[in-house]
């Protein structure tokens, strides 16, 4: 078979890098720091009724749509089945994928599900905006971006979500992440979580992909910070075929959380490379 000549392939290299650049001109010109993307109402809302005292809440990594091995098509429907069997009031998306053209895969899931939501872009993928989202069965009465990243190379943000229970109570105060895999940098980013506002006023959650591989310090001091969950330990979350780490977390103050476990079904073990984790939490009374 002959090879072709050094010209020819510096000529097709050429033209693919000239595509590139006509499709990036193309694009819209789009925020690179992280920032808040979206928040908004879903056309018919799934509930119009005050927050319980007990409610579930989720974290779940939906690995860029793309499946367990991360290199099938992105497809939004197979993590959003899931999304749908955990019938969760409170969500937390890690590696939300928004693509540069067509519609948004995760504004047509909330609308779906009857779902609130606040979006957060972490950075830009070749594929679209790669972020944080949070999805709420009440109304989202405001949010902000806080970015805890360490560098210019690894981008990692936290969304906040104000929750309201629809009476002028409390509501509840949601932070959801993805922290870095660097256990230094991972301490950092406690430090900056705990520091947080949301953390410290009314009952809140912080939930997300925490990439705790193992019980350091970080891990030890988030388990300090809030309560505790009567499990003997945390139910285990990666890989979703076969998990045996568990990297995805749901902590809360202020919050009794009555049980946390794997939402492991046989979708699920498909959709993404994480499992979702869900935990039942019961609120505080007025009186609490």
């Amino acid at each position: 078979m002959l090879r072709p000549m050094p010209a020819l392939r510096r000529t097709r290299a050429r033209s693919k890098k000239i595509r590139r650049s006509a499709r990036r001109r193309e694009q819209p010109a789009i925020l690179e720091t992280p920032h808040l993307r979206l928040v908004r109402a879903p056309g018919v809302p799934s509930t119009t009724d005050p927050m319980p005292r007990q409610i579930s809440v989720a974290t779940y990594n939906v690995h860029r749509w793309t499946g367990f091995s991360g290199r099938a098509v992105p497809d939004a429907s197979r993590a959003g089945f899931v999304i749908s069997e955990l019938g969760a009031d409170v969500i937390g998306l890690q590696e939300v994928l928004c693509p540069f053209e067509g519609d948004d895969p995760l504004v047509r899931l909330a609308d779906a599900l009857g779902l609130h939501l606040a979006y957060a872009v972490t950075r830009i993928h070749r594929r679209g905006q790669l972020g944080n989202a949070i999805l709420s069965r009440w109304p989202i009465r405001g949010a902000e971006v806080l970015d805890i990243s360490s560098s210019r190379i690894e981008r990692r943000v936290a969304v906040a979500a104000s929750i309201d229970d629809l009476t002028g109570g409390p509501g509840l105060n949601v932070l959801a992440t993805h922290m870095s895999l660097v256990d230094r940098t991972r301490r950092r980013q406690v430090d900056l979580l705990l520091e947080h506002p949301q953390l410290r006023a009314g009952p809140s959650v912080l939930l997300g992909d925490m990439n705790a591989w193992r019980r350091d310090r970080a891990s030890r001091r988030l388990e300090r910070a809030h309560d505790q969950h009567h499990n003997r330990e945390w139910p285990a979350s990666y890989p979703a075929v076969r998990p045996v780490l568990a990297l995805d977390r749901i902590y809360t103050r202020g919050a009794r959380t009555l049980e946390v476990e794997a939402h492991d079904s046989v979708a699920a073990r498909r959709a993404s490379d994480h499992l979702p984790i869900v935990a039942r939490l019961r609120l505080p009374t007025e009186d609490f």
